[in-house]
């Protein structure tokens, strides 16, 4: 068995209801660690050109890291992916909670889950048990319902990966829920479960996870807990969470609002981390082995109800982006998003893009049912969400997304549709800050911003520069963000606490016994990217340069109000973004990665 693996990959047939388990591969490990890149080398390798996402020929993939489920501060990530329907393109979507613990502790490292059940079904896993079991009563609740019942069937030690009726429904930004209130949000992995028919994952495991030196793994991650809790900010940190973001990125000028025509919400007072943690927080929450406890566990007496957050993507997309500035009617959104099954950054964009189509007159109530859009509005905000999951209405076009939706509508409504390669934009307006903006271009899954979070970059070095060291800089954290996925570990330690990154390879040759150094750790990273770009120009006719465009919104309008008022990023620089990222990466002048580079990466099996 390999040092700090469950040793196991567990494949499900949704057809035939058939299983089979083999161990993991030593090759696989060696060159893709875990979690992102087992999700990238087993998408590209087994998923045919052309396939529909959701189709019987797509694949949906869970996948755990080396360092999941062990003592490493934030060990608790699993990676969600699958051909997107969002896109067309590579998804993979992160969610914490304690997941992946419990795959690694079943024995498990990749679970493949292929084919399309022909009833509703969820998949039992009780250590070496593996069921597919009847869901007919559970298909139609919620994401938080159903997650209740099964832990009320099965036991609390059960972890619990499921989909509410927007993936049910196919909303192509569905998400895959666990923990009540964790999401695999993006690119739309909860639809290619919900198109497989699999309401849940119930998994539980009592094995142990195999370390080549304890002695000295156990001292290395007492040494990173020790760091994180000494470290200045994790008492702030702990008590605000990502909403304590929400104040810088306003006063960045970067705080999305009224979909993305400003990147200041003049009405932040209520929705700052502080004001939140005194009027909605109850109390705090962490996923498996975290000293952090970053989640929010909230209580909106308003509403009535119990959810965890707004973190701070959705105070931007349920708050400020449709002008919504009550914190308890955004926790209410959120709750309806979670409960619902959907994306909260892609549903507050799309309803975000609806209401400025509407205000125009691009669209009317005719096309909306009789509702009447407006900013600021949080009841037509709740009844658009549900109409989405549903698809009722001029929900089954907003369910598509916002590059859809601006096809239906017409106009000139695809110049403010904000999405890039068709998934919405996540939290950071970009239009001062080139840097994130060119991350946001070039991220692999679409629009998202966990990629490379590169706007304190600009910050530091200057906002309106446009330099080689910008492109430099997205790469760099390309990798290191990524990578994290891979070892199946959170990267808020490093970013939000400071924890040096020094301390991960001599963890990984503690638990594996395999010495590497922090740049042969990049480099599985460098051929990850690599790969998933590979992915898109595969699957996706024509792709290249003009894929990697931001919306026209971006370097057509300047900013209307705050910090930034007037500023926009040329589209002449948006092209010397893209010279000079393509060109340090190896690739083309059309953004595909070269032969050489392939071969330096070891890609002989990709084929461009």
């Amino acid at each position: 068995m390999l040092n700090g693996y469950g040793g196991r990959v567990l494949r499900v047939n949704l057809t035939d209801g058939t299983f089979r388990k083999s161990e993991l591969d030593p090759e696989l490990a060696r060159d893709y660690l875990g979690g992102r890149g087992f999700a990238a080398k087993t998408l590209y390798s087994e998923v045919e050109k052309g396939t529909d996402p959701l189709g019987e020929g797509n694949k949906l993939i869970a996948a755990a890291g080396p360092l999941s489920g062990l003592l490493i501060p934030g060990a608790g990530k699993t990676t969600f992916a699958a051909k997107s329907p969002a896109t067309g393109g590579y998804a993979d979507s992160n969610v914490g909670g304690l997941f992946s613990a419990e795959m690694k502790y079943a024995g498990y490292d990749l679970i493949v889950l292929e084919g399309v059940s022909p009833e509703p079904v969820y998949l039992f896993i009780d250590d070496d048990t593996v069921e597919l079991r009847d869901a007919s009563a559970y298909w139609g609740q919620g994401s938080i319902t159903a997650e209740t019942a099964l832990k009320n069937e099965l036991g609390e030690d059960f972890q619990i990966a499921v989909i509410g009726p927007g993936g049910e429904n196919l909303v192509k930004y569905a998400c895959i829920s666990h923990d009540f209130g964790r999401q695999a949000g993006r690119a739309g992995v909860g639809a290619v479960m919900g198109s497989k028919k699999l309401k849940a994952i119930a998994i539980h495991g009592t094995k142990s996870i195999p370390v080549a030196d304890v002695d000295e793994y156990r001292r290395i991650g007492r040494e990173m807990y020790d760091y994180c809790k000494a470290s200045d900010a994790w008492e702030v940190w702990v008590r605000l969470g990502t909403s304590g973001v929400n104040v810088p990125s306003n006063e960045w000028g970067s705080f999305p609002t009224r979909n993305f025509q400003s990147g200041y919400f003049d009405e932040i007072e209520k929705m700052t981390g502080e004001y939140m943690r005194e009027t909605i927080v109850i109390t705090d929450k962490a996923c498996f082995a975290c000293p952090c406890a970053c989640g929010k566990y909230s209580h909106s007496k308003k509403w009535d109800i119990y959810v965890e957050g707004p973190e701070y993507e959705t105070a931007a997309f349920l708050g400020a982006d449709v002008a919504v500035s009550d914190i308890e009617d955004v926790a209410y959104g959120n709750y309806l998003c979670d409960e619902l099954g959907v994306d909260t950054i892609s549903a507050g964009n799309v309803i975000a893009f609806a209401t400025e189509c509407f205000e125009k007159g691009i669209i009317t109530s005719k096309d909306t049912g009789g509702l009447e859009l407006s900013f600021g509005d949080s009841e037509v905000v709740f009844e658009l969400i549900q109409k989405i999951a549903k698809r009722e209405g001029i929900g089954d076009v907003l369910a598509e997304g916002v590059k859809h939706a601006a096809q239906v509508f017409g106009g000139d409504s695809a110049d403010f549709a904000m999405h890039i390669k068709g998934l919405e934009i996540s939290g950071y307006d970009s239009r001062n800050a080139p840097a994130m903006m060119l991350a946001y271009m070039t991220a692999d899954v679409g629009g998202h911003h966990n990629r490379a979070w590169a706007i304190t970059y600009d910050i530091e070095v200057g906002r309106d520069a446009i330099t080689e060291g910008k492109a430099a800089k997205v790469i760099e954290l390309q990798h290191i963000r990524p990578l994290m996925d891979c070892l199946g570990t959170c990267r808020l330690q490093w970013v939000e606490l400071g924890m040096p990154l020094d301390y991960y390879a001599p963890a990984m040759q503690a638990i594996t016994g395999v010495g590497r150094s922090w740049d042969d750790l990049l480099h599985i990273a460098e051929r990850v990217w690599n790969l998933t770009r590979a992915f898109w120009v595969r699957e996706v006719d024509g792709f290249g340069r003009e894929w990697d465009y931001p919306p026209p919104r971006w370097y057509t309008d300047p900013v209307t109000t705050g910090p930034t008022k007037g500023k926009l990023v040329a589209r002449e620089d948006v092209d010397k973004l893209l010279d000079m990222y393509y060109r340090q990466r190896g690739w083309d002048g059309n953004g595909i990665p070269t032969q050489e580079k392939l071969d330096q990466l070891d890609l002989d099996f990709v084929g461009i």
